[in-house]
């Protein structure tokens, strides 16, 4: 239910994302702003369902790979086919923890996920990854002596080069043991015309958090450290399709590494 404070706040991108994969826990101000961006780019929803689907498979080969701890940050609102949801029909006994630094998407998500001593939401930021490691409901939940997978799905591009990502990173590879996969989806606008890029990236300027989408040799960065599975750094429909629909139209780079 919207509160007088929820209503007076702009649009919020977790929120956005919610609406363009036809979901509910959105307000005015992210349908009035998700309605732009689908003026600018009306294959936009179909992106973000092939994300999605990228999200199911990547935790389902690292769950096949024999991992059994998901951090997932910027998990934003929860939607149908989650993590916890994936990986426990391939392992039941598998933890995950939720992370996202917008409260509204955590509040969501600690009414709507279960609370089962394997599934934790966590207030955290990946642009302070330090806190986020040393959070006691994180350690309460994750054992990093165990491969841990670091799932960075459609987020990073919410972070700006000032606010270092790369950093951010190699940190989280740091503080975990080899074996453990990297999955990342980043938008970009590699062969996308410039106006509408820069239209769409004025959008998100008046939202909660800035658009950076980036080519592919820097996306590539961010598995510095890492081993890239099969097929590599490629678009985001093209990483290891399986029987789910295919959307053709994907506007980001999708991969997964597994850490020297």
């Amino acid at each position: 239910m919207t509160t007088p404070i929820d209503a007076e706040q702009g649009p919020n991108v977790a929120r956005m994302y919610d609406y363009y994969l036809g979901g509910c826990h959105n307000f005015a101000a992210d349908r009035a702003a998700a309605e732009q961006i689908l003026r600018i780019f009306p294959d936009t929803g179909i992106a973000a369902q092939a994300n999605r689907h990228f999200l199911r498979r990547a935790v389902r080969h690292a769950a096949e790979l024999g991992v059994r701890q998901f951090l997932d940050i910027g998990a934003g609102l929860p939607t149908q086919g989650n993590v916890h949801e994936i990986v426990r029909q391939v392992a039941p006994d598998s933890t995950v923890v939720y992370v996202d630094y917008d409260e509204v998407a955590v509040a969501h998500a600690r009414r709507l996920l279960p609370v089962d001593g394997r599934t934790t939401v966590v207030h955290g930021d990946l642009r302070h990854p330090d806190e986020l490691l040393a959070h006691p409901d994180v350690r309460a939940v994750i054992d990093f002596g165990r491969p841990v997978a670091v799932l960075l799905v459609a987020v990073l591009h919410f972070v700006t080069d000032a606010e270092q990502p790369w950093a951010a990173v190699t940190r989280l590879r740091e503080a975990t043991v080899p074996g453990s996969p990297l999955v990342v989806s980043h938008l970009t606008m590699d062969g996308a015309p410039p106006l509408p890029t820069r239209q769409g990236q004025a959008v998100y300027q008046r939202s909660s958090a800035p658009l950076v989408p980036r080519p592919h040799a820097d996306v590539l960065r961010f598995f510095d450290g890492y081993d890239l599975v099969d097929p590599g750094l490629v678009r985001v429909a093209d990483w290891r399709p399986d029987g789910e629909p295919r959307e053709r139209i994907s506007h980001g780079y999708a991969g997964m590494g597994l850490r020297r």
